[in-house]
């Protein structure tokens, strides 16, 4: 067969203008996404105006990326992954993980890789890493395993997950949208399945047997996240007439786990109840003194028949024009400093009277030191205290420029809605089943899944709006043009017909394992969406070139922008990690090239057998 080349140099000097004009667009792509010194999303709609500007592309063709199914399918599975942290559902899997790792490292590892990766099929990498870390910092701490040793597994696991279904990554969902434009079916949901368990299994087994012995023994940094983070908030809470809590003792409050708050005091038309509570119940009108984290505070102001007392007390005298809505909760809350000398030290909230000073009410108090046990409006206010208000732009303007307080920060804080777990978890599993089987396509059920997590109330609309990761979704629909544009212009045959005169006459592993090098190597320094998006047309060109079906040489793309851990830099759930576990750069290069050149070898081996050329 002739070279690819040879057609090239006859295509005309239009094409090879285009071509000119690409290489360039894309050599200072490659340059500015390395030096990281603009934002990757602004690179990419860069890239789109470049590409239509030069007329490379049609305007069309260039924004297409924007409604392309790799970014539609990414949007939806942010919502639904959203969803599964709201309810609580992924943090519950990660605290199963880690009771389930045992209390040796051989046990921890046999448990946590295979569990983080089936976690990260459906998940983010970065995700599911982000929530292992403390996970994984706790088991160092109570099982005194170093935590260097158990995190760097975690996060290699994590990026192995990504291969199990095509969801995993965007890089997959770019290979198959790169199929798709080359004439072939695009990819099943699991129909990277099998090289991803096995790679999984060959990682695991790697680390067990040799990577361990290779990784260093450090306990890291502390986790010095938890001293930003205020969670024993002391606030009231009123029970309304439709309140779960009628009728039950307190006793009864505190069994039920789907509320973690601690009851510190029972107020009964304005009385103290005093302890102990026996099988007094609570009735309507009722105000219970609890100590609650932020997301417990904001679940209360969502939770039926429940509401905080000061809300209750005000809310009619404090609301802005307008019904406020339930999904712009956690936007209505602020804190606030007490700053030293402030006139209101030694004063009650009470006798400050603040909805009638600023307009706005208090309603909980956070305190380094020292029990709080009284109503709210009794607390003698300390320098140094953290009051949560609420009120209008207006009112909460007056705090911020009254020097009694030192600085105003929004109230951190997510209602948890973990009554939903269930849920979400089968709309989840209900999407990727109908997928599956055929039944509907990936871009409807990513879609529909997500739709049908924001009705079924697992998360409001504008929780799932702020669970889609802008930034990578406008990369990915800027990185989409560039393959187009790799493809329309012919570079890609250009560049497959070089590599047709390297490996004619090599087998087809030889040539998936000569793709992994040069693909793993490149996206040490790109995303693995932006890596796909370059070299997937190209190995379509190059199996078309020899003559083979292209899905082995374009998933072992796709495999290796995901799972080549030949540095720290390659991957952002290292990012993650690097510091709790007290790591240097070359000790990932000590674990991740021999657990690279096994995976390389087992995706080499297995691609060709899963779709032969």
């Amino acid at each position: 067969m002739r070279p690819l080349a040879g057609d090239f140099l006859g295509l005309g000097s239009t094409v090879q203008q285009q071509q000119i004009i690409y290489l360039v667009i894309l050599a200072v792509a490659v340059i500015v996404l390395m030096t990281e010194r603009v934002r990757n999303d602004i690179v990419a709609v860069l890239i789109v105006v470049a590409l239509a500007v030069t007329h490379v592309l049609e305007p069309k063709e260039a924004v297409a990326g924007f409604s392309s199914e790799p970014a539609i399918v990414l949007a939806g599975i942010f919502v639904m992954a959203g969803a599964l942290h709201q309810t609580g559902v992924s943090e519950t899997i990660g605290s199963w993980i880690g009771r389930w790792a045992g209390s040796s490292l051989t046990r921890a590892i046999a448990v946590i890789m295979p569990s983080v990766a089936a976690l990260s099929a459906f998940t983010h990498h970065v995700t599911t890493t982000a929530i292992m870390v403390p996970v994984a910092l706790n088991l160092s701490r109570e099982r005194d395993l170093a935590a260097s040793k158990t995190l760097m597994p975690i996060s290699f696991a994590a990026s192995l997950g990504t291969a199990i279904t095509i969801i995993g990554a965007p890089a997959f969902l770019v290979a198959s949208n790169t199929l798709r434009e080359a004439g072939r079916p695009g990819l099943g949901i699991f129909s990277i399945s099998p090289i991803g368990i096995a790679i999984t299994i060959a990682g695991t087994l790697f680390v067990l047997l040799v990577g361990r012995f290779f990784l260093p023994n450090r306990r890291g940094a502390e986790d010095t996240s938890s001293r930003f983070r205020l969670n024993d908030y002391f606030t009231e809470l009123t029970i309304l007439p439709n309140s779960p809590f009628l009728g039950k003792t307190i006793a009864q409050v505190k069994e039920d786990e789907s509320y973690q708050f601690t009851i510190t005091g029972w107020v009964r038309n304005r009385r103290h109840v005093p302890p102990p509570y026996g099988e007094q119940t609570l009735a309507e009108g009722d105000v219970l003194l609890v100590r609650a984290t932020p997301e417990e505070i904001i679940a209360f102001r969502e939770e039926v028949g429940l509401e905080l007392h000061p809300v209750a007390q005000y809310h009619q005298e404090t609301a802005s024009s307008g019904d406020e809505e339930a999904e712009d909760v956690e936007a209505q809350l602020v804190q606030v400093v007490v700053a030293p000398r402030s006139d209101l030290v030694g004063r009650t909230i009470g006798q400050i009277d603040f909805r009638r000073r600023y307009g706005a009410i208090v309603v909980s108090i956070w305190r380094k030191r020292g029990w709080l046990g009284d109503e709210l409006s009794r607390i003698r206010m300390q320098d140094g205290d953290v009051l949560v208000l609420q009120g209008s732009q207006e009112a909460l303007g007056r705090v911020a420029n009254d020097r009694d307080f030192l600085l105003m920060v929004p109230f951190q804080g997510e209602a948890r809605r973990t009554r939903k777990a269930l849920t979400a978890t089968g709309i989840l599993v209900g999407a990727v089943a109908l997928t599956a089987l055929g039944v509907i396509d990936l871009q409807i059920a990513a879609v529909g899944g997500a739709v049908a997590m924001v009705i079924a109330g697992c998360l409001t609309p504008r929780q799932a709006y702020r669970a889609i990761d802008q930034r990578i979704f406008v990369f990915i629909a800027g990185a989409i043009p560039l393959g187009t544009a790799m493809q329309k212009t012919g570079t890609s045959e250009m560049v497959a017909g070089w590599m047709q005169g390297i490996v004619t006459g090599w087998n087809p592993v030889t040539i998936c394992v000569a793709l992994y090098i040069v693909v793993g190597v490149v996206t040490q320094f790109m995303s693995d969406a932006a890596t796909t998006a370059i070299f997937a047309p190209v190995a379509a060109s190059l199996a078309a070139a020899l003559g083979h079906a292209p899905e082995a040489y374009v998933v072992t793309v796709a495999m290796a922008a995901v799972t080549c851990f030949l540095s720290p830099i390659g991957h952002h759930g290292n990012l993650l990690i690097y510091s709790p576990g007290g790591y240097r750069f070359s000790d990932f290069v000590y674990v991740g090239v021999p657990l690279t050149l096994v995976i390389a070898a087992v995706i080499a081996f297995m691609a060709p057998l899963v779709w032969p050329v």
